[in-house]
């Protein structure tokens, strides 16, 4: 991979003896799209503070471009970092048109650039009707691509946007996404997006950084953090995940609703992540009692009992048991992961 963008090495942030951040590491590259993904009061915003130099770091460095722009001790501006930065509540200045605050970082170039910049811009996020507007008169939709046209202005080499689609709603959240990543996907810029949405967050990252605590536990990309998490705690960021507690023969996981290959793991107690799709039916496989079924669309969800044990398994299709039936059931081992007890 090229030369990253930024790299954040071991950065902490303090407050009242707690780490808000604590060693995180992270590198953004040019044309990608990162996104950090973690629960509320994790540390996401405050890393992302850290990254656009609102706030000094207390250890390790964050560069850009080969020059230490955070340090102890050393905090460049967020506007000497070559940086666009989109709030949540995009933060537009009401006083002036969509083109004038596109253009407002630009006022030191010559007038005709600075229209001709705006100008690619407007025509680049698809605003050139809306340039004489007002802020109050616009969409969300239309008000977010305004602000990200904006943070673009000045051509910065990182793009930091805080829970960009969150007061989106419904149809046209998805529609303004997929409008808004295509574009900046245009751009070449390395992008970093902070979000707690696990769904959202698989559907437009090239990579994840997975966020707890105020640590990065995992980053990579979706299918990887999402199939082979490389904590429990990793694994349930990303969705639904059943752990049960199994034991290890021979390089083999028994668990109350298969076998799945362990050729590494020593012989012993450990735990099994079972994501919801990694059931199937199975004339082959463990007989397990239906408990509910329940519609869910697209899917449907059933709750399957063994053992003692229930597991919640989504699966596809038309022909789905009923309440009561027994079934055979098998583990996809790629939707499986054992972890040492």
């Amino acid at each position: 991979m090229t030369v990253p963008s930024l790299t954040a090495r071991d950065v902490s942030r303090i407050y009242e003896n707690r780490n808000a951040v604590a060693n995180a590491t992270l590198k953004l590259h040019a044309g990608r799209i990162t996104c950090l993904l973690g629960p509320s009061g994790c540390g996401k915003s405050t890393l992302l503070r850290l990254v656009a130099g609102l706030e000094p770091v207390d250890s390790g460095e964050i560069e850009i471009g080969g020059t230490i722009v955070s340090a102890p001790g050393k905090t460049v501006a967020p506007e000497d970092r070559g940086i666009g930065l989109v709030f949540q509540d995009f933060a537009l200045f009401p006083h002036l048109s969509v083109a004038d605050n596109i253009g407002f970082g630009l006022k030191n170039l010559p007038a005709s650039q600075r229209r001709e910049r705006v100008m690619t811009l407007l025509a680049q996020f698809h605003l050139e009707a809306l340039a004489d507007k007002w802020p109050h008169t616009l969409s969300g939709g239309e008000q977010q691509r305004v602000a990200i046209a904006r943070a673009l202005a000045r051509s910065p080499s990182v793009l930091l946007l805080d829970e960009p689609f969150s007061g989106l709603d419904g149809h046209l959240r998805a529609t303004v996404r997929q409008s808004v990543l295509a574009d900046l996907r245009t751009t070449g810029t390395a992008v970093l997006i902070v979000t707690h949405d696990p769904e959202e967050a698989m559907l437009i990252a090239d990579e994840l950084a997975l966020m707890a605590g105020g640590r990065i536990l995992q980053t990579g990309s979706p299918p990887e953090c999402y199939l082979r998490p490389v904590s429990i705690e990793a694994a349930r960021l990303l969705g639904e995940a059943t752990i049960l507690p199994v034991r290890i023969s021979g390089g083999v996981a028994n668990t109350p609703f298969g076998i799945i290959p362990a050729p590494e793991m020593p012989d012993g107690e450990a735990n099994a992540m079972i994501r919801p799709e990694a059931l199937r039916f199975d004339m082959a496989g463990v007989p397990v009692k239906v408990v509910d079924v329940r519609f869910g669309g697209a899917f449907q969800t059933v709750t399957l009992a063994a053992q003692d044990l229930m597991i919640t398994a989504r699966m596809s299709g038309t022909s789905l048991p009923e309440v009561g039936a027994q079934i055979c059931v098998s583990l996809d081992p790629a939707r499986t992961v054992i972890y040492p007890s």
